[in-house]
């Protein structure tokens, strides 16, 4: 399966129609949250996106809710937060939010460790897991080398070794990776990245 992903488009024109166009070649995209700028105009921030046909996962990011994004989000699309689906023979799971707690104030939507934690015990077993904040360690280190992964996020992708793991929230680290284990992990920021996994 040809996997088209991204996180962090922040209502950008520009980079919405990239994605757009690049769908075309796609079997499944995937939206690792941050659609939006501090929970406003998700519903125009979406429509940026309307040209998306192929099948579309989402994951609300710290700057929309879970409930936002449910509510907004392109017919048809599945959007996960806690949860698992299975697409054309691959199993997802997603979690969504600012894991561990940001320092931005009401408008940010965030988990803390604990709660995560509980969220992603969930998930026994994924191909692929969706996640809007990286895991600690991997992909998550600001502009000051701060790493402000999440260790709950680590040991679930250390438990269930899933073959690729997707995130973003932490720009300065954009089209950042590593491995945990057996698993790929990337940091998308918002253009296309590119992942081939059979079903």
């Amino acid at each position: 399966m040809k996997i088209l992903a991204f996180s962090d488009v922040h209502h950008a024109r520009n980079r919405a129609t990239a994605l757009v166009a690049a769908s075309a070649q796609a079997d499944l995209v995937i939206g690792a949250g941050d659609f939006c700028n501090k929970r406003q105009d998700l519903a125009g921030a979406l429509g940026l996106l309307a040209g998306i046909e192929a099948p579309l996962v989402l994951v609300p990011g710290n700057a929309e809710s879970h409930g936002e994004l449910q509510a907004a989000a392109p017919e048809g699309a599945t959007v996960l937060h806690g949860q698992g689906v299975e697409i054309g023979g691959l199993r997802l799971f997603g979690l969504g939010y600012a894991v561990p707690e940001t320092p931005f104030g009401e408008w940010s939507c965030d988990l803390g460790e604990d709660a995560a934690r509980r969220m992603l015990d969930g998930c026994a077993a994924a191909d692929i897991l969706i996640l809007h904040s990286p895991p600690k360690g991997v992909a998550d280190l600001t502009s000051n080398g701060l790493s402000v992964g999440s260790v709950a996020i680590r040991e679930a992708i250390e438990r269930i070794q899933p073959r690729l793991a997707v995130c973003g929230h932490i720009h300065d680290s954009w089209g950042q990776g590593g491995e945990i284990g057996m698993t790929r992990v990337a940091n998308l920021g918002p253009r296309p990245n590119w992942f081939e996994i059979a079903a």
